[in-house]
Parts: C-alpha cells; structure tokens; sequence
C-alpha cells in the first residue's frame, strides 16, 4: 500500500504488533509471558494511539482490533470445506473396548492401536481459517456442513491468533492455508463474574458457562463480545496445505508451534485401557477444572489410520467420545403425548412438571418407544429420574418407585394414528410403531416442512404454521404440491394478504432450479440425511442412476451401509413416491446435475454474497455458482474475485472497495451464471 507516513512509523507500528503477537503467544499457549502486565499495556497503549492518528496504517488482523467492531445486521452463512462430523458417544467401558475391536477389525490388525486422549470441553466448535497466515474466517459448526461466520466475534477472543507464527517456519513458508478446529468455553469462575455483574445491572443471569459462551459468540455486535470472557482450545484441523502430519500428536504439536493453544492435559499414544484409566482420572477431578469438561474424546493416533478408517454418514470411524454420567434430577410426569413422524413412527413424549437440569428448564422428554416404556416400568403421574442424554436431549432414565401413591396409571400405545386414526403396525424387529396411512396429516405436514427447509428446496415464507393451515385446509396433499400452489388460494389464509402470497409463489417459482443433492434430501427418504444425499448425488450423478440402483450397487458406496441402502431402494421401488417424483419434474423443477458444470466455467472464482437477494435466495445462488466449479466463501479477501450485493448488505461493500474487489448485482450475476463475461 502506498502511503505518505514516515517509514519509521511503519516500522514501529509493524514492530509493535509483531512483539505483542509474540507475547500474546508467550502467555496464552506456552504459559511462559516476557513482558509484565504493565509493559504490555504500555506497547497496546502506544500501538493504539499509533493507529489512530495513522489510519492508512490499518490492519484488520492488529492486536488493537480486540476491542470488538461495529455490529452486524445478521451472520452470513459458512460452507465448511471439510464436515465438522460430530461424533459416536460411548457411555460404559464396554462401548469404548467396542469401539477399540472395531477399529482393529476395520483396519485388519490384531496388533495394539495407539490413541489420543483429550478433555471433551462442554462449549461451542468453531473453524479459524487463516490463508497466507492471516486470520481471514471464523464460523461455527451449524449442522456440520455450514455454519455462521462470526469472524468479528472471535478476533476478540485474546487465545485466538490473529496471524500465525512465522518462527515456527522459519525454513518454510507458513502454509498457505490452515482451518483451525477448536472449541470456545468460558472459564467457571469467568462465568460467575459475568453473573454478578448481570444480576447486579438487573439483566437475567446465563444458566450455565455453555449457554453464556454460545450467547456472547452469536452477538452482532462484537463490542459486547469482547466484553465477554471467552477462551479456546484447538483440537484439529479441516483442510491443510504445505504441511504433512503422521499422528494426531504430530498435528497438535504443529498446531502449538503455529501459535494455537492447545489442551495442557491432553495424553497421547495410549493404548485403550489407557484411554480409559484417562478417563476415570478426569471424571474425579472434572469439578477441580477451571472449566466444564463432559467427557473425553479418544481419537486413533496414526492420521494413516484415520483414513484408511475414514467416516460414517455422520461421524468418523476413527474417534469416539466417552460421555459422563449426565446431570439427573427428579419430577413428575404429568402426562405422556404421542407425537407422529414424517416417517410416520409415533414417539411417546413425556410432559413434565419443569425442572433445571444442569442449568437448563426441562418441560418434556422423550420416552422413545413402547419397549422402553414397559422396561422402565413408567406410568403417568409417576416421580421420575431424568438426565439430559449427553447434557443435551431430555430422556427419563427410571421411575422413582418409592414415590409411588397408588394413583398412577399404566400407559398403552394406541392401537390407531392420534392424528389420522387409521391402524398403526409395528414391523418385525422393529421396536417403533408406525402409522402406514402416507397420507396421514401429521405425516404429510412434517415431510413438506422438510422439503421446504433450508437444507432441500428453501422455500423463504413456507413456514410450519403456513404448512399447517394448506394442509389442514387440502390446499396440499404432498409436498409436490406445492408448485401447484396459486396466489388466489393463499392470500386469504390467516396472517396471509395479497403482497404475502405473491411474496410466497415468486420463492416457490425461483426454489424450481436445484442441486442434485438437494433434490434428494428433500425427498424425505428415510436414514437419508444431507451428508448421504451428497454422496449419492456424487457417487450415481443423476437421479434415474439412484432410482435404479439395487441395493449391492449402493452398500459398496463409501458412507452408505446395509440400513441406508434398504430405505432407499424401498424408496424408489414404491409407486406412489415415483409419482410424486414425476410431479416434481412435470411442474418444472430442474436438478441442476454436478456433470451439467458447463465446463465449470467458474472454476477458480471466489465468490461472497451480501445482503437479501431478489429472485434466488442465498442458498440457491451458492448452489448456482458451486455447480459451475466456483467457491462461495463467507467473509472477503484479496482473493475474492466478485462480492455480489443484494438489498441491506452491510459493512462487506467497504471492504470490498477497500480491498479493490469487483462488486456485481444479482443481474450480474445471473448474467455470468449463464456463461456471461463481466469485463
């Protein structure tokens, strides 16, 4: 950059900087600080008054920029390279030596496997992508495959660094790009202060470090944030380049030395019954830890293992979390609601008299199924035990017998649908009940809320109270439907005028042109979810491929197994869903084929997207420029090609201007989408 400021300015101020990245590194990750707390006050103090009377001299990776920045209108949506799989849980010994003889079995060797060990810290997973060392991303997990970026949030988290450390490269260049995983927590005793002080200023205190770390890192305006005593721990890494790792140690080792903090406590190339002692020494000490831990995550040490292991649908073969006895209270249950999937399984939900459980209200709970009922010996009006299954979902784990009056009462499943009356069977070897009428309401209402979701079609304006009322008012009968829909019929529902309904067909109209994959997902086939419907669109490329193939040609796709290939094949071999299909193409949907690339014209290009688009909404328009080889990436830098503006965008067109990044329009865009060249 050009400027008119006294090179020995730019010295100090690149001086500075430099020496306060190296103490902040000294502290936070090797615990062994130089400079005092005063003499690093008094270097911040001179770089920030520096910075304000140079302004050209900016630099949005400063240690000043802790501070926070100015807020948001909302998050822009992140696309992980690599899924943030989540992981299997294992409760007892047993699961984990389980987990140990699969591996081995997995990997045909009876020889002992080494692992790492590590706290499982109870906060929020984020990505930190760093390009040429610099900090350019920071988003969090979302569902695995796309997150939020939060970018401005993170930087003020004082253990993330800002750049990476040249040092730790000294004979090599620092790689080109790093994605960082880590987890952000807030220490217990960070906590209660954040209380005291909120209670003190009469705001409702957070119910638990969890809660209050996933509140501060989805605040809009990161100057609350940074007000936020938030901390991070780096576990993994996404996608790498220039660096090669042997183990799970070797990569956490290069993490530390690129500048990250890494988990003091953490053991590696341990045997399992290692593992597990590990295990058993945490759980009596996890309450002496400055932070919450809610068990320990074991993961194959040999990074040649973890992929020649590689990953189910959801989650890796080659790690495991062994859990903690979750946090249990006692209630009532006051009555017990069978609920109706879209699948059409009825699940027996538990209404309880609310209780805190591990600082949060819990009002209901799931009972599963019938078997488990008679198991567990539950009965309405029972004093029941109940934990959150993993500190997460509510579950009744067994009926306090000794509080028995004699007044409780014996629950049966119901011989018909709750919603649509018709006889429910239970399949052999299946422990659900099933509603087999398809064209069950309740059945009906959750497969087209699924179709609409942000995941398949994303239909903006197709809520769940909307799709309650089409149904219930036979303006739809499945979710193909939908493209049949006209403005007349839907202006005069509840809550719905003339511009909302127009509002409605033009986002059904432009939801017409979508991803294979998409496509399949919003099928609603069963054990079908997003990271599988990606696989078959991969793997089989067009949709008569997956409809024809038999259930040998699918079990040998990696990811798909035994179970998942059964319900797809059933899928496709009933003629009410091949109608249905049939209706979707005959109503003028388009699945846009990954082969259909055009000869990926886009490749290489780098797109951001801002703001509210007008015909497409920001899913379809990432699908768009995806399946013409392009990249839509969530915050902009020197390597952005185009920022496309909608209506509201935000601070990203400054930074845009500031960076010399092309700046287009949605017609730009459509223009380049159909092989259009933007001079």
């Amino acid at each position: 950059m050009q400027t008119s400021v006294d090179p020995s300015i730019i010295d100090k101020v690149e001086k500075l900087r430099r020496e306060l990245h190296r103490h902040n590194y000294r502290y936070h990750v090797l615990d062994d600080p130089e400079a005092s707390d005063a003499e690093y006050d008094r270097m911040m103090k001179e770089l920030q008054l520096l910075e304000a009377a140079y302004p050209e001299l900016e630099d949005p990776n400063s240690p000043t920029i802790r501070v926070g920045a100015p807020p948001l209108s909302k998050f822009d949506a992140f696309a992980h390279s690599v899924p943030m799989l989540s992981l299997d849980n294992g409760f007892t010994d047993k699961d984990i030596t389980d987990f140990d003889v699969r591996v081995k079995r997995f990997l045909g060797s009876e020889d002992e496997v080494l692992y790492t060990a590590e706290p499982k810290l109870d906060g929020i997973a984020v990505e930190l992508v760093y390009e040429n060392g610099m900090l350019i991303t920071a988003a969090t997990r979302g569902d695995g495959f796309t997150g939020e970026v939060i970018t401005a949030n993170v930087k003020t988290i004082s253990t993330v660094p800002l750049v990476l450390r040249e040092e730790s490269h000294s004979h090599n260049p620092l790689p080109a790009l790093v994605e960082a995983r880590g987890e952000v927590f807030m220490e217990k005793e960070n906590f209660k202060r954040l209380n005291d002080l909120r209670l003190s200023e009469n705001q409702p205190p957070f119910a638990n470090p969890r809660n209050a770390a996933a509140g501060s890192l989805r605040q809009l305006d990161s100057r609350i944030t940074a007000n936020r005593p938030l901390d991070i721990f780096v576990y993994g890494i996404g996608n790498v380049t220039d660096i090669v790792f042997n183990s799970q140690w070797d990569l956490l080792c290069n993490l530390k030395s690129l500048g990250f903090r890494i988990n003091p406590l953490i053991r590696h190339g341990i045997v399992i019954q290692n593992a597990i002692d590990y295990f058993q020494e945490l759980n009596e000490i996890r309450h002496q830890l400055p932070y919450d831990i809610d068990g320990v995550v074991i993961k194959v040490d040999s990074i040649e293992f973890q992929e020649t292991l590689g990953a189910k649908s959801r989650s890796p073969r080659w790690a495991i979390a062994y859990k903690f006895q979750a946090e249990q209270e006692t209630t009532q249950l006051e009555s017990i609601e069978v609920q109706v999937g879209r699948t059409g399984t009825l699940t027996p939900v538990a209404h309880l008299k609310p209780v805190n459980v591990g600082g949060v209200v819990v009002s209901r709970a799931t009972l599963h199924n019938e078997d488990e009922i008679e198991k567990k010996d539950i009965r309405i009006e029972d004093t029941v035990l109940i934990q959150r299954a993993g500190d997460v979902i509510p579950e009744v784990v067994k009926v306090i017998l000794t509080k028995r009056t004699g007044k409780e009462r014996i629950f049966k499943m119901p011989e018909n649908c709750p919603v649509c009356d018709c006889q429910v069977i239970r399949m052999e070897g299946e422990a659900a009940v099933r509603c087999v009428n398809t064209g069950c309401s309740a059945q009906i209402k959750e497969r087209i809320k699924h179709f609409a979701s942000k995941g398949a079609f994303d239909i903006d304006g197709l809520g769940d109270k909307l799709v309650d009322q089409l149904v219930e008012k036979d303006l739809l009968s499945s979710y193909a439907d939908i493209f049949e829909l006209k403005t007349e019929t839907t202006a005069g529902l509840e809550r719905m005028g003339e511009k909302s309904a127009a509002n409605l067909m033009e986002a059904i109209e432009s939801s017409k042109t979508v991803s294979f994959a998409r496509f399949l997902y919003a099928l609603g086939i069963r054990h079908a979810g997003e990271h599988v419907a990606a696989i078959l669109a991969s793997r089989f490329q067009t949709l008569d491929a997956v409809m024809k193939a038999g259930q040998s040609d699918l079990e040998i796709v990696e990811g798909i197994g035994p179970i998942v290939a059964e319900s797809i094949v059933r899928f496709f071999r009933q003629d009410q869903n091949i109608k249905i299909v049939r209706q979707l193409l005959a109503s003028g949907v388009y699945i846009r084929y990954e082969k259909e690339d055009a000869g990926g014209f886009l490749e290489g290009k780098v797109f951001v997207l801002t703001g509210t688009l007008e015909h497409m909404t920001r899913g379809q328009a990432k699908d768009s420029i995806e399946s013409l080889g392009g990249r839509v990436a969530g915050s902009i830098s020197r390597r952005t090609d185009y920022v496309v503006v909608g209506e509201s965008p935000g601070s990203k067109v400054d930074r845009a201007k500031a960076l010399g990044v092309r700046i287009i329009h949605e017609t730009e865009l459509s223009f380049l989408l159909k092989g259009g060249k933007h001079g």
